[in-house]
């Protein structure tokens, strides 16, 4: 049993630990500096020059780098950010699925390794099949998206941003166990998924009680925060408040990027619980829409910012969910 994680790491990383920095240096042709880059990006620390902790998958993952910045696909100057923006995801990803791995089969014993490295052989292969369904999957949603957003300046796109967050969330830290608190926050994380699938929307990340979302148009993002405050209270969970805005942003690996952004969180600190705010180009957008109603609140002071002016978004009354 003494070799037993050495022979688990071995499944999971397809091979043995052959190779040192040098010896990747010299297989592959890409120079040390570029893969100690590419290695700190997925976030491991740095190894010594003599240490044997890289394996045959290391390679072939530079060698398909490389493949791509021939092709001209990924560029190296942003190999990097490709790299760490993959990394992010799969990180928290791997986490969770190990932790669930734990809990969910709590039979499969160390005593027991043969058993468990057939279990885990298994588990494996099912994974990287789901895994590579959901990305193609994306990968098709993210390609329609492109064809109908409306663009503004050369990169940027012109979306409503929309920022929500749990209220009385750090008052629940207290109250509550790490099990129970963990549990409320994956209930509000996959709701907020749910509301935003059902209208066109997605989820850009999420950052314990907060969640960032984008809509194509604010009429959409107005249906979604809307029916996300209603469907958190028949969920049972803490009330909700939440600000949006519409403007330009720069889409960058998963994440969005410009002073809509800031506005959108700006608000939804102003919002009051169980409410939702919104921004003046929202706002217009909105206006006339029989489904909802927008009452001008008092203008939102921000650093480095003009005064905001906002708008309280509500359904109209009679235009239920």
């Amino acid at each position: 049993m003494s070799d037993l994680p050495e022979r688990v790491e071995r499944l999971i990383l397809g091979g043995r630990r052959r190779y040192d920095r040098r010896e990747i240096h010299h297989r592959s042709g890409v120079s040390p500096d570029r893969t100690l880059r590419l290695w700190r990006a997925m976030g491991f620390a740095d190894v010594a020059d003599d240490e044997r902790v890289f394996t045959r998958a290391d390679l072939d993952a530079l060698d398909q780098l490389e493949q791509l910045r021939r092709a001209g696909l990924v560029p190296a100057d942003v190999q990097v950010a490709v790299i760490r923006s993959i990394a992010v995801a799969m990180s928290g990803l791997a986490d969770w699925q190990v932790n669930g791995l734990y809990r969910t089969n709590p039979d499969v014993s160390p005593d027991r390794p043969e058993e468990l490295l057939q279990a885990l052989r298994a588990v494996l292969t099912s994974l990287e099949r789901l895994q590579s369904y959901v990305w193609r999957r994306q990968l098709v949603a993210a390609a329609r998206r492109f064809r109908t957003v409306r663009v503004g300046d050369p990169g940027t796109r012109v979306m409503v941003v929309g920022s929500a967050d749990l209220v009385g969330f750090t008052r629940a830290t207290r109250r509550l166990s790490p099990t129970e608190l963990v549990e409320l926050v994956e209930l509000f994380h996959g709701l907020v998924a749910e509301v935003a699938a059902e209208h066109d929307g997605r989820v850009v990340k999420t950052i314990g009680d907060g969640v960032q979302f984008v809509a194509d148009t604010p009429e959409p993002a107005a249906g979604l925060a809307l029916d996300l405050l209603d469907r958190a209270i028949s969920s049972r969970l803490p009330e909700l408040r939440i600000g949006m805005a519409t403007g330009p942003v720069l889409p960058r690996f998963g994440d969005v990027y410009g002073s809509v952004v800031h506005t959108a969180g700006r608000l939804t600190t102003e919002a009051r619980p169980g409410r939702v705010l919104v921004d003046h180009d929202t706002a217009a957008a909105l206006a006339g829409d029989p489904r909802f109603t927008l009452r001008m609140r008092r203008a939102v002071t921000m650093p480095g910012y003009p005064r905001l002016q906002s708008w309280g978004l509500r359904r109209a009354a009679g235009a239920g969910p």
